[in-house]
């Protein structure tokens, strides 16, 4: 019997590409330490969490993956690729998800905010060769646009967050935002089937563009959950703790 390992990392990749934005948004790819700093695992957060022993079980179980397949799989992508490389890949993935963006500021209410969105995605798009040079960091009224996903829209639209749910191979979130990422996957143009009628479409193509997005996010997603859990007495309500902080600080960006 052939070993299963191989395709259950595809399938692991692909699920934690498919909905981009709300989970890969929250752990920005390019952590800040001075942000980490800031969030207290100690800190008082007003956060239901009847869910525990289930959301223990599976933070353990997601631990656990990040340690043994993850891990391996995000260190082999970065010594193969070199960190031009991984930066121009990544810039292209981002100014991929622009609808998700510009969407959502427009749900908002931030009209000005989603016209610096589109221009940011046309400056990126032609001077930056298709978004992998982010020319925009070079543009002072473009370098630093808040990022908007699904998850803080319907924040903005003062709809509870609810309870604390921890999803297998995504990570922590809750309710709202689990809501939030059908949204955010309806919106990321690496769904969309563009050339449904072609044969094979689907799998040789969305599912290899969403592995390779899945591998090019895993350094920083990685980077930033080993920040959070360094140290950590119960890595649990750290996690959690600064989870629920940094949502709520965007929400009110």
């Amino acid at each position: 019997m052939k070993p299963r390992l191989p395709l259950l990392l595809i399938g692991v990749l692909v699920a934690a590409a498919s909905a981009p934005s709300a989970r890969a948004q929250k752990t920005p790819v390019r952590p800040d330490p001075a942000v980490v700093e800031e969030m207290d695992e100690y800190a008082s957060v007003d956060i239901s969490d009847p869910l525990e022993p289930m959301n223990r079980a599976i933070f353990k179980f997601n631990d656990g993956l990040y340690t043994y397949a993850l891990r391996p799989i995000s260190k082999g992508y970065v010594a193969v690729v070199p960190a031009s490389g991984r930066e121009g890949i990544d810039n292209f993935f981002q100014n991929l998800l622009f609808p998700i963006r510009v969407v959502n500021c427009t749900l908002q209410g931030k009209f000005r905010r989603a016209g610096l969105e589109t221009g940011k995605f046309a400056v990126n798009t032609v001077a930056g060769l298709g978004g992998f040079i982010r020319i925009s960091d070079d543009v002072p009224a473009l370098a630093s646009v808040p990022r908007e996903d699904t998850g803080q829209t319907l924040g903005v639209w003062h709809i509870g967050r609810g309870p604390y749910l921890v999803l297998p191979f995504f990570g922590p979130g809750t309710v709202r935002d689990t809501v939030g990422l059908v949204g955010d996957y309806l919106l990321s143009p690496t769904n969309w089937d563009i050339q449904q009628n072609v044969e094979w479409y689907r799998w040789k193509v969305v599912t290899g563009v969403n592995v390779v997005n899945g591998v090019q996010r895993l350094p920083g997603v990685l980077k930033t959950y080993d920040a959070v859990r360094k140290d950590a007495l119960n890595p649990y309500i750290a996690v959690r703790s600064s989870y629920v902080q940094y949502r709520e600080a965007a929400i009110k960006q």
